[in-house]
């Protein structure tokens, strides 16, 4: 992987390892994979994948939360769920390396397919790192930093803003936006820069760097995508508006993310 984030052939690397996960989290890990393992069985897992800070080797004990991408052979159901939810409270209640955890689950079918190939299907391929199970990646395309990436990846920005408005008294919200307004601002600027990365600041540097009137507020989403300032008036100014320009700048830079 060169500096920025591309295979020799130009093609987006995968970003993370097992062997890149730091020494304090290797218990993490290997519960993950026993309590997934035990929670979902062979016959309704395929595969199973970390994502984050862990594999990149970025994670902060105490800080970092634990995020895993399982790959079930029919859709989730209600049961498959709630397994998840048990799991993630579990994992969190135990391992006081991690501060939370998230699973996301999707049918195989759905991250195969041609609808999903340049958003599920790239995250799979480039972001996720195999855990258990056959990699899936092994049977989706190379991936370059196109528009087309952009659009399909995080192109979707304002349909999520409804939902963020309705909910601007809660804190734990803060997170998930100030995350995925640092992606969204990333991949705006991805096609110009010609490369890939998750790491949070260097995105917000990136993208700084075309944009330095919107530099100090991608600033304040890098800190909330970390710990959720206590001051409302923060969330209220990334939702209210960096999100909305980013939205607008986004379709009229890459267009909108074809429906589904």
């Amino acid at each position: 992987m060169d500096d920025r984030g591309l295979n020799p052939d130009g093609t987006i690397a995968r970003e993370g390892a097992l062997d890149r996960v730091p020494a304090a989290f290797a218990p993490v890990v290997e519960t993950a994979r026993a309590r997934i393992s035990a929670a979902f069985g062979p016959e309704r897992l395929h595969s199973a994948y970390l994502y984050g800070s862990v594999p990149r080797g970025t994670a902060v004990a105490g800080v970092s939360d634990l995020d895993v991408q399982l790959a079930l052979y029919e859709e989730p159901t209600e049961a498959d769920r709630a397994a998840a939810r048990e799991t993630e409270a579990a994992l969190d209640r135990d391992l006081p390396q991690i501060d939370g955890a998230g699973i996301l689950l999707s049918s195989t079918g759905t991250l195969l397919s041609e609808r999903e190939r340049h958003d599920l299907g790239f995250f799979v391929a480039c972001l996720c790192t195999p855990l258990l199970g056959p990699d899936l990646g092994a049977e989706l395309p190379p991936y370059r930093p196109t528009s087309l990436l952009a659009r399909e990846t995080n192109g979707d920005l304002s349909l999520l803003l409804p939902g963020w408005r309705a909910r601007t008294g809660d804190r734990t919200l803060g997170r998930r936006v100030g995350r995925r307004l640092v992606r969204t601002g990333f991949t705006l600027v991805m096609p110009r820069w010609g490369g890939w990365t998750s790491d949070l600041d260097r995105s917000a540097a990136l993208f700084g760097g075309f944009y330095p009137d919107r530099a100090e507020q991608m600033r304040l989403a890098v800190e909330a995508g970390r710990s959720p300032s206590p001051d409302p008036a923060v969330l209220d100014l990334l939702i209210g508006d960096l999100a909305p320009w980013l939205a607008a700048e986004y379709t009229a830079v890459h267009g909108a993310k074809t429906p589904r």
